[in-house]
This record gives structure tokens, C-alpha cells and sequence, in this order.
């Protein structure tokens, strides 16, 4: 019997590389990697379902499913994670210093379902106490005028939730018509470090260090997505699937960790890799339910109270069952 062809788009990760490359394969699968940028992977994706299996925005996929979406099916294997707090930008010349100082001002977001901006705003109701319907909220492209929510929402009545198609984020806090943004992608002068942008805090990480020890909660970015057609043909794809980027990222993490010789281009990477693990106890980069249900439910919990789903949810209901137990010998 032939394998099944399939046709994954998602950028050049290394933990994906050896999937890439055939290195490493999926049993019974014949797969063609697309490389495209995350942006355009999830508008093609979300607006035309142009391939099989897709990495995708967790927080859309999320919503997708709290709807009823039955189109699509995904596995726990997450190949974007990042602490969020560097992703808050203010003009160099505010005199905002700490994130609760934005009670009452105007923030700008990209979108209202960016995974990104789901956990930022988790973190100032939660860990802050901030109410978001203290804050105005002015939806747009970050460097480009004109972007719109690529899903539906109810958010809730009392948030002052504004679009503005006039105007990027970036010209709007420099003309000084918000105070602030929160963005996964930087504002283009600050990423040029033209002096005009800066983050809002000046040590992010040793402030996601303490929420991490805090919350337990390491943000799951990016999810892996299947068309349920595709499953409904060939159930087992989940799980052969899982298990080959499962040993490609394992394999990448075995790279980064070698001290013989330099496979990444960044120092001293190793002995952060080596302090690290004392962190992440278990595991650098889970995946699988049971390893990240607490930052799962944190997740569904926060898209709940800020009008994404619409229904409360748990973990289980976002994976197909194939993939929630395995054989034990």
C-alpha cells in the first residue's frame, strides 16, 4: 500500500528540520513541507484551506472550536512558545515603566484573538488586577493599516474595543493616540532601533521568570492542525504524525545541547540550556495534554472570560481521541 500524501505548511523551525529534510518520517506518510512566514500560513489557511496540515494560531483554533467548527482537528504538539511580557511597546518617551501603569489607557493589538494578546491581557487581570474594561482597546495592523480579525468574536459588551483602518499601531502610538501595544510582532522602528520605541519593561525575562514560578503557566503560541477529513479517512495520521515531530524536536534539542561543537549560532547556549532544565522540570518543550493542562486550561479560561469562546472548555475537547492515551507495554 502507497503512504498517504500530505502537505504541511509551517516556517523553518529547527525542531521541525529534520522533519524537513526526511531525516526523520512519518510512518505511512508522504509529506511535502511548505516554508512560508506565520501570517500568511494562517490567512491562507483560515481563507482558502490550501493544504492538509497546518500550524496555526492556538487562540483561533480555539475559537474555531468553541463555535462548533468540526473542519479541523489538532494534535498537542505546539511549535511556538513564548513568554509574552517583552511583547508590550510604548513610545521612548512615555512615562510608563511598569504595566500597571496601563489601567485606564488605550492599548493597541493587532488583533483581539492574537494568542499573543490573550495572555498579556490574562496576565494584567490575574496576576495585576487590572479590569480590561478599564482600558481602550484599538484594533489594527501593527505596521500596516487595514488588518482585520480573521475570526469571529463576542467580546464582552463593556470592553472598549475599537477598530481603526485609518491608521498602523505603530503610527497611532507615535502620534500619540494610544498609549501603548501589545504585538508578537515588533513595531518596525523598534525592530530598525531607530530610538523612537521601546519595550515597555527593560528586563522582560527576569519578569516572565517570576510569572512562570508564579502561574506555571509557559504560553503555548502555535498549535499543529489537520483537516478533519483527512482523519475521518485515515485516523492514524494524529498520532504517526506526533511521533515524528516529537523525535524532531527531540533531535533539536539533543543539537542545541551539545557542547562539542556549535550547532546554533548563539553563545553559550548549552550552559543556558543546562540552568534551564532546573526551570522547566519535566521537559524544555512538552508536548502531549497531560504535560501542559495547566497552561491549556489557563488558556481556554482566559479566551472564555474575554469573549473568544463561546463556551467553556477543557483540554480534551480540543484533541481527537486518538491522541489523549497511549499503549503501555
Amino acid at each position: 500500500m502507497s503512504n498517504i500524501a500530505l502537505t504541511m505548511a509551517v516556517p523553518d523551525y529547527d525542531h521541525v528540520r529534520d522533519l524537513r529534510m526526511g531525516s526523520v518520517r512519518a510512518d505511512g506518510i508522504d509529506l511535502t513541507m511548505l516554508n512560508l512566514p506565520v501570517e500568511e500560513i494562517f490567512y491562507r489557511f483560515l481563507n482558502f484551506r490550501e493544504w492538509e496540515v497546518t500550524e496555526l494560531s492556538f487562540a483561533k483554533y480555539c475559537v474555531l472550536k468553541s463555535q462548533g467548527d468540526t473542519t479541523l482537528n489538532a494534535i498537542p504538539v505546539f511549535l511556538s512558545r513564548m513568554f509574552r511580557l517583552s511583547s508590550m511597546y510604548v513610545r521612548a518617551d512615555s512615562n510608563i515603566t511598569d504595566p500597571s501603569q496601563l489601567c485606564g489607557k488605550s492599548i493597541g493589538l493587532p488583533e483581539w484573538a492574537q494568542t499573543a494578546s490573550v495572555y498579556t491581557r490574562g496576565y494584567l487581570q490575574h496576576e495585576l488586577g487590572i479590569s480590561l474594561n478599564s482600558i481602550r482597546w484599538v484594533q489594527s495592523g501593527v505596521n500596516q493599516a487595514g488588518r482585520k480579525e480573521k475570526v469571529k468574536l463576542s467580546i464582552p459588551s463593556d470592553i472598549d474595543y475599537v477598530n481603526r483602518a485609518d491608521k498602523s499601531l505603530t503610527q497611532l502610538l507615535l502620534d500619540g493616540e494610544i498609549d501603548a501595544i501589545f504585538s508578537a510582532r515588533p513595531p518596525a522602528p523598534f525592530s530598525s532601533k531607530d530610538g523612537s520605541i521601546r519595550r515597555l519593561l527593560d528586563s522582560p525575562e527576569a519578569a516572565e521568570r517570576q510569572y512562570f514560578s508564579k502561574s506555571g503557566i509557559f504560553p503555548i503560541m502555535h498549535v499543529v492542525a489537520i483537516k478533519q477529513e483527512v482523519l475521518d479517512r485515515n485516523p492514524w495520521i494524529a498520532n504517526n504524525l506526533m511521533a515524528a515531530l516529537e523525535q524532531a524536536k527531540n533531535n533539536s534539542l539533543e543539537r542545541a545541547c551539545d557542547v562539542t561543537a556549535s550547532y546554533m549560532p548563539i553563545p553559550w547556549l548549552p550552559t543556558n540550556i543546562e540552568s534551564l532544565s532546573d526551570t522547566f522540570e519535566n521537559s524544555l518543550w512538552p508536548y502531549g495534554i497531560e504535560p501542559n493542562r495547566h497552561t491549556i486550561q489557563a488558556f481556554l479560561d482566559f479566551g472564555f472570560e474575554q469573549g473568544l469562546l463561546q463556551k467553556k472548555m477543557t483540554p480534551e475537547e480540543l484533541f481527537p481521541r486518538e491522541v489523549q492515551s497511549h499503549v503501555k507495554v
